[in-house]
């Protein structure tokens, strides 16, 4: 009706408030043969038409939709339809899961359900070592292998859809690339970017800088810039925020500790095909001993290992930062506590997130600590199922949304 909003715009958890518990039954009351009252139960589900049940089903956590999908045909029928995927669609983001790698050389791991504070166990499709190159966006997710550097796919964790892209163009052999897509969250159509560092050849201050992107509507990868930049080289870290490539490079020269990390910005449309540095360099905000980039709604987000003082490479805290225009907004800082119960912590670490969430792992140990956006907490998730067997054992992780309607 005109004025009204839809139904799906409505949060169960609200109409909940309303009317309180409720265990799937109603009572009906109706007269028999010799004119008495007799009440029946009556499950609710046996009663509620197919849409309306697909509108409740599309609420769940995504974990308890597919444990729905196995409670009867009807409910399995209905979590597999076209339509439920639409409604599911519309329905607000799931919260991120943190997919943890076991550490052991082997692509296996689990991903971690904040909503329901759950570990599950999964299995990555064609990954075939934790080392490889990650981005995600959207539910979908980039893998890369480390060595060749030719093999790329996407794929959506949970369905686990999947599809073989073309080799990226440009130099067969890197030293450094950076990672990252982006998607579309209404045509799901997708853009992949890669930046590729290599060294010029018996000079160590002169990096060749390239960009290539992948267009899933064209099905096409063009290379949008090539320049050689002094004094600094690409890295591994790298999103794509509001159709802007932002990469971070790194110092090769004696520079002050507070300028050995710089961000690059690069419009993806406009392109500019020179002056990389010149016209698209943001300084940190202070001296890292590393920086994670993320997408958190639109806003691109820094969390970074903050240096001592006097030797800015010995990682004291952890910060995190807001990119509004070209400055700096600090949003929160780890406290003390919290640092201290990673054990020891290195001067790098792995950090990625989405939506108002943040995950950040020790490489050392299978910790995850959570920081929310929106209620500024600072929270340890559940023991992760993965132990420490050794003491060189190493640990890695990235995010992804959770989303079952996304196919690469």
């Amino acid at each position: 009706m005109e004025g009204e909003s839809s139904w799906i715009n409505h949060r169960l958890d609200d109409i909940s408030e309303e009317i309180g518990e409720f265990d799937g039954w109603v009572w009906i009351q109706k007269l028999n043969d010799e004119g008495n009252n007799e009440t029946t139960a009556v499950s609710l589900e046996l009663i509620l038409p197919d849409d309306l049940l697909e509108r409740i089903l599309a609420y769940l956590p995504i974990a308890s939709i597919f444990r729905a999908g196995c409670v009867c045909k009807r409910w399995n029928e209905i979590v597999s339809s076209n339509r439920f995927l639409w409604n599911f669609s519309h329905v607000l983001s799931q919260k991120p899961w943190y997919f943890m790698f076991t550490g052991s050389g082997e692509p296996n791991g689990y991903a971690y359900d904040p909503i329901l504070r759950k570990w599950y166990g999964i299995e990555l499709p064609h990954i075939r070592a934790p080392d490889w190159f990650i981005a995600s966006s959207c539910g979908l997710v980039g893998f890369m292998d480390n060595d060749s550097r030719r093999e790329l796919y996407i794929c959506n964790p949970i369905t686990k859809r999947h599809k073989k892209l073309e080799e990226p163009p440009g130099w067969k052999f890197s030293d450094y690339i950076a990672l990252a897509i982006s998607v579309n969250r209404i045509s799901h159509g997708y853009l992949i970017t890669v930046v590729k560092s290599k060294q010029v050849p018996e000079n160590f201050f002169q990096w060749d800088i390239s960009i290539h992107i992948y267009d899933s509507e064209t099905i096409l990868w063009t290379t949008s810039l090539t320049e050689v930049l002094t004094g600094w080289r690409g890295g591994d870290e790298s999103v794509i925020c509001n159709d802007v490539l932002y990469f971070l490079i790194y110092s090769t020269g004696s520079g002050a500790p507070e300028n050995r990390h710089g961000l690059v910005a690069y419009n993806l449309f406009s392109r500019s095909s020179h002056g990389l540095l010149d016209r698209c360099f943001i300084p940190v905000p202070c001296a890292l001993t590393c920086g994670r980039l993320m997408n958190l709604k639109g806003k691109l987000v820094m969390v970074g290992g903050i240096g001592k003082q006097d030797r800015a490479d010995i990682i004291k805290g952890i910060g995190i930062w807001v990119l509004n225009g070209r400055e700096w907004q600090e949003i929160a800082r780890m406290p003390h506590k919290f640092f201290q119960g990673f054990g020891e912590f290195d001067d790098v670490f792995a950090s990625s997130g989405t939506d108002d969430l943040i995950y950040i792992q020790s490489y050392g140990a299978p910790a995850l600590l959570i920081f929310d956006m929106n209620q500024k907490q600072w929270k340890w998730s559940q023991k992760c199922p993965v132990t420490k067997r050794f003491p060189l054992q190493l640990f890695s992780g990235f995010c992804f949304e959770p989303r079952l309607e996304i196919a690469p």
